[in-house]
């Protein structure tokens, strides 16, 4: 399983915003000056973390975005999960909602779903579990993930 640039650069983004929460809004500009992260890949993903109620816009040529809750309340599984969709190792995991048409007609008598269901639960624990808050906490430095 590979996180895609969505993923990342998405917390990357929201990060930044967390940097700045409080003081207002922060222009696509700045967040991608600030993080390495072309302006119009950064516009795409903000609208779907807006859709998603993680941020908020301001149009106009003061405009920009901000958190739509505080960094304490925005956890990292929230963001990639609204940009990549829901975390599953393989399609048997995802909902008939959630999948292509491509879930296994075996999923019911699988021996290995639950070690794909024990490893998918992990991951979300440990993604829902880090907040925004927690990254601004940590002793590391403020330019993200751009590779």
């Amino acid at each position: 399983m590979k996180l895609s640039t969505k993923g990342r650069y998405s917390v990357t983004a929201l990060y930044e915003l967390a940097l700045h929460y409080g003081e207002g809004v922060v222009s696509l500009r700045a967040i991608a000056e600030s993080q390495g992260i072309s302006e119009n890949y950064l516009e795409q993903l903000m609208a779907r973390l807006r859709r998603a109620g993680l941020v908020e816009s301001v149009r106009g040529a003061q405009g920009g975005y901000t958190l739509a809750r505080p960094p304490e309340e925005v956890t990292i599984g929230q963001i990639i999960t609204a940009v990549e969709g829901p975390i599953a190792l393989v399609d048997c995991l995802l909902t008939d909602a959630e999948a292509d048409d491509q879930s296994c007609v075996r999923a019911a008598d699988c021996v290995t779903r639950q070690i794909w269901e024990e490893v998918c639960a992990g991951i979300n624990s440990v993604l829902n579990n880090i907040s925004l808050a927690r990254l601004l906490r940590g002793d590391h430095p403020h330019m993200g993930c751009n590779q």
